[in-house]
Formats: C-alpha cells, structure tokens, sequence
C-alpha cells in the first residue's frame, strides 16, 4: 500500500528537541501519516515522502461494528475510510480540524477514555464510540497569565501600561500553516496534559482575582476550534465572573452565525477578529494555506463575521480586528484597502495592527521600524478608521482623539 509519511531530514535537524519536548509522535518508528511532526518542526526538518508500506491488518470495534482495517493508519483516518457517514465525527460545524493533536476537537472515546483520533494509531482489538453524550471535552492549555497590554480586541481606552488589563490563556491547536507563527510553542503543542472547560476556567479566575484584571481572554492557536469545549469556558466563565469583559480572540475561519449567537449567549461579549490581509494571495502567503480554495473560503469567511458581529451585536460586543504588517507580504497599497474593506463595514470598529518579526520558520523577516508602524497608522486614519492602535517595538501607539470611545 502507497502511504505518505514523515521522515527527518538529518541535514536540517539542529536537535532542538521540540519534537520530544512540544509535539511528540503517539507512533514512533511506524509513521501513519498524520503530518502533526512535519507542520511542527521549527526548522523544517522533516520530509514527506510516499512510501510502499506492506501494512497489517487489525480488527477494530466502532460502536459495536468490527471492521478490518490496515494497522498504519490514525484512528481518525480509519473512521474517515471505512466509516463514511462518521466522517467529521459529529464536530458541531467543525470545517477545519487542526490535526496536530492539540485542540481534541476530534476526540473519541478510545478503549473507555477519550482520546484524539488525529494522532493515535489504530491497534488490534481497539475499542471506539463515538458517543461523547455526558463526557466532558478537554483542550491543551497554556497560563493563565496577566497582560498589560491584552489582544487586538482588548478596549484601548482600558489600557494605560501601568496596570494588568486581562487574564489569559492560550490553546493549542490551529488550522492555519503560518510559517511566521509567533506563538508556535502553543500552536503545535500535543504533549501537554488537557483541561476541561471548568479547569480552565477556575484557573482564569483565580488569575483575575490576585491580578484584579477587567477582562479574561481566551487566545491561541485558535479556539474556535473545539466548539463545545470553547462554549462551555465561556459559560463557566460568566457564571464565575458576573460583569466581566470575557474577550476572544480568533482567526475567524470557521465561525458561523449560529456559533456567534452561541458564544455571545454563552457569555462572549469582547470579539477580535483577525483576517489578516486584504488580498487572497497575501493571505495565503500569511497563513501558509496553499489550496487556493480553501483559503478563500477562510479568508471570505473572517471577513463576513465581522460584518454579521457588526450587524447584529454591536451594542453587546466590542468588536476589534487585527492584523499583520510586514514590508515582506504586504504593500502600504493594500494597507489602504484593508483599512477602506473595513470602513465599508463599520469605520468605529477598533483595528491592531502587529509588526511581525522574526519567528518559527521566518528567521528572515526584518521587523517594521516605528516609522514604518507609523505610516500604516496614518495609512488608516485616512481613510476613515476611527480607532487604530500599531505594534511597535517602543510601545502600542494608540489613537489620536483620545475622547474615542465605543
């Protein structure tokens, strides 16, 4: 059987140990395939090859039903081969899993525990139910930490760099590719021991309390990515903290409407959107993305949620979005067309802008000088754009009119 797997280039491996320590294979020294390593590798180590694999065959319970199945294969795979009304495992309007083992979105219940059908292989004699009826779902986590600063939809007018403006945490998990990602540590982690919605929570709030924030934000990775993990945070959240500004942050991929309306019930009211360019073809040099349909279908996909945000919950969210400039992927010229794209919508909105440097695979990127951060401040307040704060490597420069306020 004709398989593509994974080999380590030796030549580019600088035994940085992120491969035992951050993404670890559930299947050493019998590749299934899964690509979680090769994404994963800082320094691009790893190969993809096609391999002629003379594979086993082991006997696998689904639900009841034994099938045969080649051994070689994650658990997600075999469901998604030899189960074809199982494919998507009922994610709740899940397009996009991140298939590097860090969200759990595509958790199953694997011989009585739940466990991730993207990374662990299938083994004779498995038992698996896809039935997660009253089992609480888990995530990776990273903090909570407090931050002075906070995320692209952070409120301005609540930062003043003396004091924390919100508790975070960061999850595991994307599906994006960006070969620039500055939070790769978090992104690609699936080694971590998971949390539950009420864990995560619990510790969010203990944060709060020593750090005495106004907001607890949820960042990563995306988190998006597992719904009903995310849902539950936010309602345990709420309860946990009445009043408080309970932020998002998020690619805006794979939001729907209805999940919209199901975080802002659920207790969301402080969204940041990041769609990151103006043109297809620079998104998809951002992201990584390289099938040209499926980034549109992202890209298209951010940008009409936050004009239903805009549409339907701007007196009970605050809206921000975000994106990255770099002289490298994007041109001043299309600095303007993001900043026109998003008066066209709503020119109140709140947008952040980061100066994206040097990181993950991208050690050759420049970071913008503050002159250049400068400029593309300027670039959106002309064309209309009430409130714009830039990155810098001096600070976070704010809005002019300082009497702005939502």
């Amino acid at each position: 059987m004709l398989r593509k797997i994974v080999v380590i280039d030796e030549s580019s491996c600088v035994k940085c140990n992120f491969c035992r320590e951050v993404n670890v294979c559930k299947s050493p020294g019998k590749c299934i395939g899964c690509l979680s390593c090769y994404y994963a590798c800082p320094y691009q180590a790893r190969r993809m090859i096609d391999d002629e694999v003379e594979d086993e065959i082991v006997k696998i319970v689904v639900d009841g039903v034994e099938c045969e199945v080649p051994r070689r294969l994650s658990v997600k795979e075999a469901l998604e081969r030899f189960w074809p009304s199982s494919s998507g495992l009922d994610l709740r309007g899940l397009t996009a899993p991140c298939n590097l083992g860090g969200c759990w979105a595509c958790a199953v219940v694997i011989d009585g525990k739940l466990e991730r059908s993207c990374v662990n292989h299938v083994r004779d004699g498995m038992r698996i139910s896809l039935n997660l009826e009253g089992i609480e779902p888990l995530r990776i986590v990273h903090g909570p930490q407090p931050h002075k600063v906070g995320g692209k939809a952070t409120p301005w007018y609540e930062v003043n760099g003396y004091r924390y403006v919100e508790s975070a945490i960061w999850v595991a998990g994307c599906n994006l590719r960006c070969p620039q990602c500055q939070n790769y540590h978090v992104t690609y982690d699936n080694s971590t021991k998971p949390m539950t919605p009420k864990e995560a929570a619990e510790k969010l709030t203990g944060c709060k309390r020593v750090y005495d924030t106004p907001g607890i934000a949820v960042s990563g990775g995306e988190p998006t990515l597992n719904r009903k993990w995310l849902i539950e945070l936010f309602r345990f959240l709420r309860e946990m903290n009445p009043g408080a500004r309970l932020h998002l942050d998020s690619n805006g991929t794979i939001l729907t409407e209805d999940y919209v309306d199901e975080l802002v019930e659920a207790g969301c009211n402080n969204i940041g959107i990041e769609p990151k360019a103006g043109r297809l073809s620079t998104y998809m040099r951002i992201t990584g993305i390289r099938d040209k349909d499926l980034a549109e279908k992202y890209f298209n996909n951010a940008w009409s949620t936050v004009k239903y945000i805009v549409d339907n919950y701007l007196e009970k969210v605050y809206l921000g979005m975000g994106f990255a400039y770099n002289s490298d992927w994007m041109s001043f010229e299309e600095v303007a067309e993001i900043g026109e794209k998003v008066v066209s919508i709503d020119p109140r909105i709140q947008v952040t802008v980061l100066d994206y440097f040097p990181a993950f695979r991208r050690g050759d990127l420049r970071r913008p000088t503050v002159s250049e951060m400068f400029r593309v401040k300027e670039i959106l307040e002309g064309v209309g754009l009430r409130t714009v704060i830039v990155q810098t490597r001096v600070g976070h420069i704010g809005p002019r009119d300082k009497s702005i306020h939502h």
